[in-house]
């Protein structure tokens, strides 16, 4: 049993009012608040350590440098990585996303080729890809999900041909809370020699990451959705293939050396880490991960799940029209719906002045809209730090909002 109170005495953006109400913070599918003691350590590093990273001999700069490679460490064993060179600091998934289509699909597509995608993906697991495809010819082809938001595994398996050169899925959706079958998808990737990447953005929130059990050949998540600063995501690559990649932004840090004539590239990780890196958040995300395997990542995902059903159950029986959107086993902590034909726009802002904060709209994932036939959906999602009663505030709400609209 989490202490919750206690949890939540960590976040005092907890104790705001919204339009005098007690602020009931549902929206941890966009970002997550931050505790605390990462707050500190953030505070820490401006006024006590702050100092750039890396080759300084001076003493602020080598605590900083060992704060920044204690958290590459940190993320290692976090996420089971084989090695700290394979940990790549970003600026989150997204840029995660982009370095391996820029570096890798840029290297290694050519004309005709394939990859691999789900309905599901954010817009940051398309966008990047399609970029490509307008230098490379690159197809795209496209994994549907069944009615309850799981893929169709069958379909998926029908895609691959001579031309498949890449898989690049989500771990958990944004909008539907479906958590996907990433061993058995790799496992069919791999059968046919075809590396992947997956986005654990909404993933490593909310569950143990493993990836060498995944057999992940890339894995990007973000700090800011783990309690964790805004600006700083990680890159999980397997060495072989980060080796055979070339660099994806030139500058400081990068390099071993430089002339008019020739460059040559630092060792990995640096090779992919371009420029001053954000090396107070950074230091800040070790924190965060700290904070997280001090309360439990099982203890987080049960009181979530708990969360979840409750409100999930209350929603299907006492709110006419209710349609939840992602009903698939096992699915994450997130409640996508719609009330009847009211707008998802009028809802969210009508929840907001009863002080109930979610993410209302398409969630970056409009190819799944279209699928679902809808322009958006109104959008809850829990936090550790979240409660039965402010579960039972969210539906007294949404019914007060609902008949309103009616």
């Amino acid at each position: 049993m989490l202490d919750i109170e206690k949890i939540r005495a960590d976040y005092p953006i907890l104790d705001r009012k919204i339009y005098g109400r007690p602020l009931v913070y549902l929206d941890n599918t966009a970002t997550s608040q931050t505790p605390d003691e990462v707050v500190k350590s953030v505070l820490s590093g401006y006024t006590q350590t702050k100092a750039n990273v890396h080759r300084g001999v001076h003493t602020l700069s080598m605590e900083a440098t060992e704060l920044q490679e204690a958290a590459r460490r940190k993320v290692m064993e976090f996420i089971n990585a084989p090695s700290a060179e394979e940990i790549i600091f970003t600026r989150g998934t997204t840029e995660a996303i982009n370095l391996v289509a820029a570096s890798y699909g840029g290297a290694f597509f050519k004309d005709g080729d394939e990859i691999i995608l789900s309905v599901m993906e954010h817009h940051s697991n398309i966008v990047p890809w399609q970029l490509l495809q307008r230098r490379t010819d690159l197809k795209i082809r496209v994994i549907p999900a069944k009615a309850d938001g799981s893929l169709d595994m069958d379909i998926y398996r029908s895609l691959f041909n001579e031309r498949t050169r890449f898989v690049s899925v989500c771990h958990a959706s944004n909008v539907l809370g479906t958590v996907n079958p990433i061993k058995e998808i790799v496992a069919e990737a791999h059968s046919h020699g075809v590396p992947v990447l997956i986005d654990g953005a909404q993933a490593a929130p909310h569950m143990k990451i493993d990836v060498q059990d995944l057999d992940a050949d890339f894995y990007a998540f973000s700090a800011h959705k783990m309690y964790g600063p805004a600006g700083v995501g990680v890159l999980f690559g397997r060495r072989e293939l980060l080796e055979k990649m070339p660099p994806y932004q030139g500058g400081g840090e990068m390099i071993e050396s430089v002339s008019f004539e020739k460059t040559t590239f630092a060792e990995l990780p640096y090779k992919f880490e371009a420029g001053t890196p954000d090396f107070i958040g950074i230091a800040a995300l070790h924190k965060a991960i700290d904070y997280m395997e001090s309360i439990g990542i099982e203890a987080i995902a049960a009181h979530e799940h708990e969360l979840l059903e409750y409100t999930t159950r209350r929603m299907t029986e006492e709110i006419p029209g209710i349609r939840i959107f992602g009903t698939a086993p096992g699915k994450c902590a997130i409640i996508s719906f719609l009330v009847g034909n009211e707008h998802h726009y009028d809802m969210g802002m009508l929840l907001d002045k009863l002080g109930i904060a979610v993410r209302t709209g398409h969630h970056c994932a409009q190819p799944l809209m279209t699928a679902l036939g809808i322009e958006g959906t109104v959008r809850a999602s829990f936090a550790v730090y979240n409660t039965i009663e402010e579960c039972d505030r969210f539906l007294a709400a949404l019914s007060r909002v609902s008949e309103m609209l009616r």
